[in-house]
């Protein structure tokens, strides 16, 4: 605030954010604490052993590390603390989820039943994250149960609840289907939000949810993105946002679709096999 006060006092500075003043001298003379400084220290440190071994340890073996390398006696939970105030978590970790509120609560009503009578009748959607050294990119999709052909994708740096629905708004655009079509994801707060639910009010749609902790309830999608991230991701992460998402484009809206045979399906592409029914 002092850095960008620009002919305007203190008074009617702190009045205006609701502090006060001897609050504001306070916090300019304030001086670091000792564990401030070290958690600043410490914080640059386990930064540079998580891109080190490119994310792959956990606290303990950055514990390990500290003492072995460093001499440094800290707690994993202090690790964890810094690690995740930096946004930094290890390969393979399942974070925790924040418990949602919902006004509208979707039943299961797929219950892994994975069979349908016709096209459109059932879409499956699902959420992953592609790690880049640029940082993560994240891809959504909607596939349909009965042709298992993707019916509407997007590729973006962020996951909000757009880019479900833009992914979602692809889909029906492209297969235009009836109203009574049966969208079924899991409780993540992209489909449970308010907006999510107001596209499918729109057009008439029936939402059906996992329940919570149960992969198996939406076992078409952790199938499609096992098979995805094994034939696009590479071994080692890619450089750029950019390389990723072309890659991802071309095999969501090409390969997928028109090229890759399936085995639920006779061993056919999506696309033959929806010509054929």
């Amino acid at each position: 605030m002092k850095n960008h006060l620009k002919g305007i006092s203190i008074l009617h500075a702190c009045n205006f954010f609701k502090i006060s003043r001897s609050g504001y001298y306070k916090h300019l003379c304030r001086v670091p604490s000792n564990l401030e400084i070290e958690n600043e220290v410490l914080s640059d440190l386990l930064k540079e052993i998580y891109i080190e071994h490119k994310g792959r340890y956990g606290t303990r073996r950055i514990q390990f590390h500290l003492q072995c390398y460093h001499q440094l006696h800290v707690s994993r939970r202090r690790i964890g603390r810094i690690l995740s105030q930096q946004g930094l978590y290890p390969r393979g970790v399942r974070r925790k989820y924040i418990k949602q509120t919902s006004y509208h609560r979707r039943p299961n009503i797929v219950n892994q039943d994975f069979k349908a009578n016709c096209k459109s009748q059932i879409w499956f959607g699902d959420i992953t994250y592609i790690p880049t050294q640029e940082g993560m990119i994240y891809c959504s999709v909607f596939i349909d149960c009965f042709t298992r052909k993707i019916v509407g994708y997007s590729v973006r740096s962020h996951m909000r609840e757009t880019m479900v629905i833009e992914s979602l708004e692809m889909a029906i655009t492209k297969e235009k289907p009836k109203a009574g079509l049966i969208i079924h994801s899991d409780n993540g707060s992209q489909y449970t939000g308010h907006q999510f639910y107001e596209v499918l009010q729109h057009y008439h749609f029936i939402h059906s949810c996992s329940r919570k902790g149960n992969p198996y309830d939406n076992a078409m999608m952790e199938s499609f993105y096992k098979s995805f991230k094994r034939e696009v991701l590479p071994i080692k992460q890619y450089k750029s946002k950019s390389q990723a998402i072309v890659d991802s484009l071309e095999y969501l809206e090409i390969y997928y679709n028109k090229k890759r045979m399936h085995s639920s399906l006779g061993y056919l592409t999506p696309c033959q096999f929806e010509s054929s029914t």
